[in-house]
Order: structure tokens, then sequence, then C-alpha cells
């Protein structure tokens, strides 16, 4: 990108950013002259008199809107932002923040070529300006040649891979298969299309592990069919909860019952796994609703769907973006149905980051993904206040996966899970990402309830500091609210540990102000994490 902006650019980044915060005008449009250093500043836009229809993208039907009016002047962003000839902007996103800022999310093409790690987002004021933009990777997009040099599956589509350094011409292979837990594979493989060598690969499907078996007696929202009822929520966006009977593809049998009272509460009842995911994905939507004010996991108030009974003794569960769905195995004994809270919050989750920043599903990214999952199933816990399941900051604690009564993992003291990282360090992107989580998540912690010993609804926690430092908490719905704003607005595909703390730093300022308590808390846990 070129330092300096001249007028032209100027003006027409203002015109295109006033047409998406402000909405769409009648009657011409004039921009005041001014610079542009950087991308971090345009100047304002000034319209003339006439009707005018405000766009609040962060409702569905004008979501839908914002996207395609941003999407008309996506060529003259281009333009603006210094984006060479051969490249081109796709809106993935708009939200608006309560003083009227707008985040717009791009994915870019490169001689109609996907660019992998080339995303970014524009952060306009209510008045027009550009504040600043946030790149996956600030190299230039170009190759010396979009002609591949070594042969590939005719399968590989050819891309632009920026994920890290200099771009390159590259093949995405995908390949199929199962894990070793029996959990699908769709593994993603970046290749060099001059060298051949790889790059990069990463795993497509992210695990996490009425009368329900964890939450006790729930209310459910369902639908009359005929004689009897089945399992949509018509309140929900359509949530649909299915019965795969042990198999392992398609969407299985609509979960259905004569008298709308459904399961018994225990593992050997069919119904009653389906009851668990219903209400998990009923209150994970009330939770992003309430909590995030986002209408539905991508916030396009469209809803998912749910699969349990999956496999034969499968101990997982697991989301799929080729899907948007949630799919849950019932355990070694197939009484044990990983539908707890926690985990349905968890899986729904990972949909909503591959519709925001979509984290790269492998190194630090990778690690930063799975902790968004587990930061927001235990704020589904707490939001759902369940006496039967009582929210914690310990990770699939009711389905016993250990077999020995502990949780999965535990937000106060990572390690303690025997894998997982307290504290980052140089080597933290080559753990597993279930691992390399805890870092954010230990981050979470810190930042929602501070450091040293505590009760909390009963369960007893003392989390360290990598310095040593008294660290003290700002409260769980200042601290979901400062992730969850990172997440939407600043983080990219490629964000590390580092970039994550100016992400929350930036959310911070953006919701709390530059010199609040809020903001000095998050830079005291992640120092606490040894992220400085």
């Amino acid at each position: 990108m070129t330092p300096h902006m001249n007028t032209r650019r100027a003006a027409a980044l203002a015109a295109v950013a006033a047409m998406v915060v402000v909405g769409v005008q009648s009657g011409a449009a004039t921009a005041a002259p001014g610079n542009a250093h950087d991308g971090t500043s345009a100047t304002r836009t000034t319209g003339t008199s006439g009707a005018r229809t405000v766009i609040d993208p962060n409702t569905a039907p004008e979501r839908t809107a914002a996207i395609k009016s941003a999407q008309s002047d996506a060529s003259s962003t281009a333009d603006v932002l210094g984006l060479g000839s051969r490249e081109k902007l796709i809106v993935r996103d708009v939200i608006k923040d309560a003083d009227g800022t707008v985040h717009t999310r791009y994915e870019r093409t490169y001689a109609g070529l996907p660019v992998l790690g080339g995303d970014l987002v524009t952060h306009t004021t209510g008045s027009g300006q550009l504040k600043s933009v946030t790149k996956a990777n600030n190299a230039r997009i170009t190759v010396p040649s979009t002609t591949p040099k070594v042969k590939t599956a005719a399968s590989a589509r050819k891309v632009i891979w920026a994920g890290s350094g200099k771009p390159v011409l590259a093949f995405e292979t995908v390949r199929t298969g199962v894990q070793k837990d029996g959990t699908p594979s769709r593994r993603h493989l970046i290749t060099d299309a001059v060298t051949g060598s790889t790059l990069h690969s990463y795993e497509a499907i992210e695990t996490g592990v009425g009368n329900s078996q964890y939450s006790g007696k729930v209310t459910l929202s369902t639908t009359a069919s005929g004689s009897g009822f089945e399992l949509t929520d018509g309140d929900r966006g359509g949530h649909k909860t299915y019965d795969l009977n042990q198999g392992e593809s398609g969407t299985g049998a609509l979960v259905t019952d004569d008298d709308d009272t459904w399961g018994d509460g225990t593992g050997g009842d069919r119904q009653t796994a389906a009851v668990d995911a219903h209400y998990g994905a009923a209150m994970t939507w009330d939770f992003y609703k309430s909590a995030l004010g986002r209408d539905g996991i991508a916030g396009d108030g469209k809803a998912a769907y749910s699969r349990v009974h999956y496999g034969n003794a499968y101990v997982n569960a697991f989301w799929d973006d080729s899907c948007f769905c949630m799919t849950y195995g019932d355990g070694t004994d197939n009484k044990s149905a990983l539908t707890s809270l926690d985990v349905a919050g968890h899986e729904m989750s990972h949909g909503l980051t591959a519709a925001t920043a979509k984290l790269d599903y492998a190194g630090e990214s990778g690690g930063l993904n799975e902790a968004t999952s587990d930061i927001l199933g235990t704020s589904v816990e707490f939001f759902a206040d369940s006496s039967s399941d009582a929210g914690d900051y310990l990770i699939g604690e009711k389905i016993d996966i250990n077999g020995d009564g502990t949780p999965l993992r535990y937000m106060d003291k990572p390690s303690k899970d025997g894998g997982s990282a307290d504290y980052w360090s140089a080597g933290v992107g080559d753990l597993d990402v279930h691992y390399s989580s805890g870092v954010a998540n230990h981050f979470f912690y810190l930042l929602s309830e501070g450091s040293g010993p505590k009760t909390i609804n009963g369960v007893d926690y003392d989390s360290p500091t990598a310095d040593g430092s008294t660290v003290t908490g700002i409260g769980r719905d200042k601290a979901v609210q400062i992730w969850y704003k990172a997440l939407s607005a600043y983080m990219t595909s490629t964000t590390d540990y580092a970039a994550a703390r100016t992400a929350t730093e930036k959310a911070a300022t953006d919701l709390y102000g530059a010199g609040s308590p809020e903001l000095a808390a998050v830079d005291a846990a992640w120092s606490g994490v040894n992220v400085k």
C-alpha cells in the first residue's frame, strides 16, 4: 500500500464508507479535499439533502443490504486502499458499533484466484472517515506468474497463498478420510505451484470434544407436525435436531414425538441426547442474541442444525462448516452423549469464528480458534444459569470423557489437563490446537476473575501468572464483550497471540475508553500469560 493516498482516492473511500455507514442517499454526494496516511484516515463526506434509509447491519435483513451496498463499491474501496489492478475485494461481513463505527470484512482475489490469508477489515467512522485497516498479511499481493510449474491432482484448486511471508502461487488440495478417533477428516494441503513443496496444512473439521441428561428438566421450542411434534425450533431460525442412528453421513431422521414430552434424562433413552443438543442450540442462540446482539451463528438469522448418535462409541463432537452443523457422538458406552451445554456452545462457536475472523485451524491461530469456542461455550453455560449444570470455568466437566470425573480442560490453570499451555512460549504454536488454546483460555479467566484462589459456584480455582503478578478481574460479562469485539472486528485468519493482544486492546479501547481500567486489565492479563 502506498504511504499517501491522493485526494481523489480519499474522497472516493469517504463516499463508499458513507454509503455503508449511513445508508443510501438520493441526490449527489460531495467530499471535502484531504489526505489519508497509511490507511488511517480519510476525508469526510457531506451529502446533499434528500431521502435517506439508514442501514443497521447488526440485524439480519439490514446486514444483507449492508453487504450488498459495500460490495457494489468494492472496486472503489480497493483502489482507495492502493490494491493492485489484479486484486478484487469480496465483502464477507459488515458490523456496526454503538458509536457508528463500521467494520467491513473482505476476502481478496488476485487475477481471479482466491487469496488465502489475504483477508482484511476496514474500520470506518460514522462520518465516513477511514480509521484503520487490519490485514492478515501486510505484504503486497503479487506473483510473477499464475502459470504453475508442477502438476497436481485434477481436483486441486489454484490459489495465491499469503498466509505467511511473501505471497506465492499455490495449489489447495482437500483430502478426506477419518481421523484416529473416528472423526471425519477434511484436511486442506497447500503446496507451492512452482516447487511442489508443502506450505501449510490444516484440518477443516473442528472438534471439541425436555428431560435432558445434563441440564435437568428444560423447556424446548418444538413444532407441531401431523398428529405429533418435531424438534424444529421456529423461534430460532428453524434449528432442527436429527438422529443419525449410528450412521456417519447424511442428516438421518428428524427427531419426533407423539406428546411433546421428550426424553427421560438418561443416556439409555435415544431422545435424551436430542433434548440436550436442541436445548444447547437454543441457549447458544439466545446468548448470542442477548449478550452479543448477534442474530444467529452467521449473523443472518438462519439456524444451523444438530445431529446426534453419530457412529458407534464415538467419543467426540465436531462442527463442520460445510454443512453448517454440529454432530455429537454417544461416548464409549453409547450412553454418554457429548451433548453437555458447554460442549454444544463450543461447537456452534466454531461456526461463529468461521463467520467472523475465520481463524486458521493450525498454529497459534488454531489455538485462538479453539479458545474462542471454550470461552463462548463457557459463557453459554453461565448464561443458561441451570441448577443442574451451573456455570464454571471447566470445559466438558459433565461428559466425563476421561472416565475419572475430571473435565477436558481447565481455564484457570490449563496445564492441569496434562497437556495445555498455561503461558505463551515460542513453541506454543507447535502444540495441538486443543493445547495451545490454553494461553487464551487462561487469559480469559484472568481477565474475568483475576489471579489467586477463589470459589465460584462451588468450584475452587487458583490461577497463577507467569511473572507472579496479581491480576484483578473485570467480570466475565465485560471480558466476553472484549473477546467478541476483538474476534468480529480486529482478528483475521492469521492472528497469532501477539496480534490477539493488540486486537483485544483495540476492542477494550472501543468499548471502555483509552484510559479505562478494562484496558489496563487486558494488558495485565496478557502479561500474566507471557504475551507481551
